[in-house]
């Protein structure tokens, strides 16, 4: 669970590297029939910028844990990029795409944990 937390950490760091905001961490470890332990939600203000995040956290995570994603899905329009660490899965919004599917509210009985912006 240690790797995991150092993930979950570098995923963080990568997307405030590129100024991603809104950032809430899904602590999903707890939940019976989840499909992993955490999600991160954030968001981009543009599809480059949300393509930005991607690279960054995409990056991060190769050069300081060894770590690739298994699966990274979205970037041909980059409204909504998942990427998937299996234990970890990254979620990278525009606004109002965010807004839409509002995924921090389908796990009412997750600990979520709200990472202030850095400016």
């Amino acid at each position: 669970m240690e790797q995991t937390e150092n993930l979950v950490h570098t995923i963080i760091k990568g997307i405030q590297e590129k100024k991603g905001s809104n950032i809430v961490v899904a602590d999903l470890s707890g939940i019976d029939g989840t499909i992993c332990h955490y999600f991160i939600i954030c968001q981009g203000n543009s599809p480059a910028q949300v393509e930005a995040i991607t690279e960054s956290v995409g990056d991060m995570a190769r050069i300081e844990l060894k770590e690739k994603p298994a699966h990274v899905v979205g970037l041909e329009n980059a409204q909504w990029v998942a990427m998937d660490y299996t234990d970890v899965l990254v979620h990278i919004f525009l606004p109002d795409v965010r807004e839409y599917y509002d995924l921090e509210h389908l796990w009412d009985d997750a600990k979520l944990t709200h990472i202030p912006d850095i400016d």
